[in-house]
């Protein structure tokens, strides 16, 4: 089980008052060509590392001995329904699990049944790798309540009681069906089900965390009782009334790039023939998934890669609706306390990534997290962009988490020294515009996060080389470079990163501003001075595009 808003920590303070004399020192440095020094200094403008996601817990199911001598085992995702499937037999009984998380219910729904009545009996149980309490409250029910750490594990003393961290819940609830199918409780923290024909697990789980801005101490949110009223909103609804909304929902989203872009489909009645269409396609495919990825270099197979485009619309409608946090670095599948990466938002390419196919694969709405991450983004960042740089409007590096942490992280320079991560972002704002003509996102939206953006690119770019106005410190994201006398470095000036982004970004502000009309202002005029003077493209001896 996972939620999107469990995560270590809480909200930071991502300013520092000694980084404008480090900032300095470091530009100084490049200025004089020192760039393996330069690099060096640029640690003093570390912020800090971010904060980690964390995986809620797991739904234990124990069978009895009899599961272990199964045969025809089969497990497979339906792209087409969202739904995961799995089967096998167990002499004449064929036993089936469906799952599915539903959207509209924000719960996930797991049904498990045989061919023959009477045959299900299992064991249930809760349980996570973080601090947390398990009860029954009846035969039917099933209740976790646990706590976050409120530090990151590598800074973790010990066994220490964390108070301070997010809270979260998760309640389990049972539909029984069968005559003789019966529920009991073990040792006050499993449930026993015996001799039924099916049971329909019914999950829903919800933390206190209560924005970006509100520590978890302070927070007001009971993630039980939200958990429980979420679940009893499904106590009268059958198994398929679950699915039907849950398909509704889903297929809504996932047929539409199919019928309206690519068959150019009108109406809605072609939907249930495309649908056809599709589930041919797939079901006369036999082989399994890893078959198909290990013969494809010598037996091309176009429609695995449909498959796959296809999958990462299923992973995006997943992972990213109206209401949710933004897709992380693993999405929200992550299963670690610890994972690679902190499984955080990385914006050096990976957040802006996950998002690069919502507008061409027709999921806008799909992107509206990511907006609502910019906009709080916005508001740390004009505190760091304040006191860190000197500057107006606002910036954030290239690793955040769900604090909106806006500070460069840590490790390394080639990767922490970039304050270009918000502006590559806010691409996407105008790009969202450019699909939807919607002049109310423009102007509410989309324009205030790009003229903040803008305004602190213009406070940043001072005069250079050669008479170009120039980023420094500048670096070319998780690259490095040998200076003249061979020492390694990253940090230098003015990379081909830097100014391409701060172009598109500036081309935004313009072409908005136009639309808006509001291309009197200082923002606007000064954008027009600094365009000319932005440092050219440089093309390498092979006629490649130089990193600087």
């Amino acid at each position: 089980m996972s939620d999107d808003t469990l995560w270590t920590g809480a909200p930071g303070n991502y300013t520092d008052p000694e980084a404008p004399a480090a900032l300095a020192v470091v530009r100084e440095l490049v200025n004089q060509g020192r760039f393996a020094d330069a690099t060096e200094a640029a640690r003093r403008l570390f912020g800090g590392q971010s904060e980690v996601y964390q995986p809620l817990g797991d739904i234990n199911l124990e069978f009895g001995a009899t599961h272990q001598a199964y045969d025809s085992y089969k497990r497979e995702l339906d792209l087409h329904t969202a739904t995961v499937l799995v089967t096998y037999n167990i002499g004449e009984v064929r036993y089936m699990r469906e799952h599915f998380c539903s959207n509209p219910h924000q719960v996930i729904v797991t049904m498990i049944s045989a061919n023959i009545p009477g045959q299900v009996s299992c064991t249930m149980s809760l349980s996570s790798r973080l601090k947390n309490n398990v009860t029954v409250t009846n035969a039917n029910e099933l209740v976790m309540e646990g706590i976050c750490p409120s530090q990151r594990p590598s800074l973790r003393k010990g066994n220490s009681n964390d108070v301070t961290g997010i809270k979260f819940a998760a309640v389990v609830g049972l539909q029984i069906g069968g005559n003789t199918g019966k529920a009991t409780v073990v040792n006050d923290q499993q449930l026993r089900l015996d001799n039924a024909d099916w049971v329909v697990l019914v999950v829903a789980a919800s933390s206190s965390f209560n924005g970006p801005f509100v520590n978890p101490a302070d927070s007001k949110l009971d993630p039980t009782s939200i958990a429980l009223n979420t679940l009893n909103l499904t106590r009268n609804l059958t198994y398929d009334q679950l699915k039907a909304a849950h398909l509704d929902d889903y297929q809504h989203l996932f047929y539409r790039l199919t019928i309206q872009l690519s068959r150019g489909l009108k109406d809605t009645h072609s939907l249930s023939t495309e649908k056809d269409r599709l589930n041919e396609e797939v079901g006369g495919e036999i082989r399994t998934s890893a078959d198909r990825v290990k013969s494809f270099s010598i037996d091309e197979d176009p429609s695995l890669v449909e498959l796959l485009f296809q999958y990462g619309r299923y992973l995006l409608i997943s992972c990213s609706r109206p209401g949710t946090q933004v897709s992380n670095l693993q999405g929200i599948w992550n299963q670690e306390v610890a994972p690679a990466w902190d499984a955080a938002p990385h914006l050096n390419i990976n957040l802006q990534m996950n998002y690069w196919p919502a507008l061409p694969c027709n999921l806008s709405e799909c992107q509206e997290p990511l907006f609502d991450f910019l906009a709080s983004l916005a508001v740390n960042g004009s505190k760091t962009a304040k006191v860190n740089y000197q500057s107006s409007g606002w910036v954030t590096h290239h690793v955040t988490d769900i604090w909106a942490k806006s500070s460069a992280f840590l490790k390394n320079p080639k990767h922490a020294v970039w304050p270009m991560g918000g502006a590559w972002l806010c691409i996407h704002l105008w790009e969202h515009y450019q699909f939807s003509l919607d002049k109310d996102f423009l102007e509410n939206k989309a324009y205030p996060l790009l003229e903040g953006c803008a305004t602190f690119l213009v406070d940043w770019l001072i005069d250079g080389h050669g008479g170009y106005l120039e980023t420094n410190p500048s670096t070319s994201p998780e690259h490095a470079f040998l200076t003249p006398d061979g020492q390694p470095a990253s940090v230098s000036y003015s990379t081909t990163m830097d100014i391409m982004i701060i172009r598109e970004v500036f081309s935004a502000v313009l072409l908005s501003a136009e639309v808006l009309g509001k291309s009197d202002t200082d923002l606007v005029k000064n954008i027009k001075k600094a365009l000319p003077r932005l440092p050219p493209i440089q093309i390498a001896r092979d006629r490649t595009i130089m990193e600087h």
